[in-house]
């Protein structure tokens, strides 16, 4: 028999609610793309930033949690985000095991799209670097947009002062 002001379950809808509670808590929560991912890391892309791979690194960290790979001399963070008005699907960010220091991030779109979504929202052109079949693209502060399989990569990357 219930008491009063006590919430009365029957077994099975308490065992129900007990199970729903544990999934809910286990489950890791969506992280939210920080408000400053398109100044921090778009500016940085383009090369407008001083690169240091430690505050990325850290920036990364607490943005999205712990990188999923480390590879190619990078570690790689799964980043659901848009910068330019391009879906961002991974960003990468150099690891301390060669003497070159460098950003990327890689996108839905193509070169093509991709250039002509950062020239329409921030202005910065990338033009042709190469008369390759699938040519890198250029800009005047030194980010390059490449193929990346069926999608793009931009990137700044630069080499650490010395000493």
């Amino acid at each position: 028999m219930p008491q009063p002001g006590r919430c009365f379950l029957p077994p099975r809808a308490s065992a129900a609610l007990a199970t729903l509670v544990l999934a809910l808590s286990a489950a890791p929560a969506a992280q939210a793309v920080p408000s400053t991912f398109a100044p921090v890391i778009g500016s940085a892309l383009l090369c407008r930033s001083h690169l240091d791979n430690g505050y990325f690194q850290s920036w990364l960290t607490a943005a999205f949690g712990p990188p999923y790979k480390h590879e190619g001399g990078a570690w790689w963070y799964k980043a659901e985000a848009s910068l330019w008005g391009a879906n961002v699907t991974d960003v990468m960010v150099s690891d301390d095991s060669s003497n070159v220091t460098f950003i990327a991030a890689v996108t839905d779109s193509t070169p093509a799209q991709l250039e002509q979504s950062i020239h329409d929202a921030a202005g910065v052109r990338h033009v042709q670097a190469d008369l390759s079949a699938f040519p890198v693209l250029e800009s005047s502060p030194g980010s390059r947009i490449v193929y990346f399989k069926q999608r793009s990569k931009i990137y700044c990357a630069k080499f650490k002062q010395q000493p």
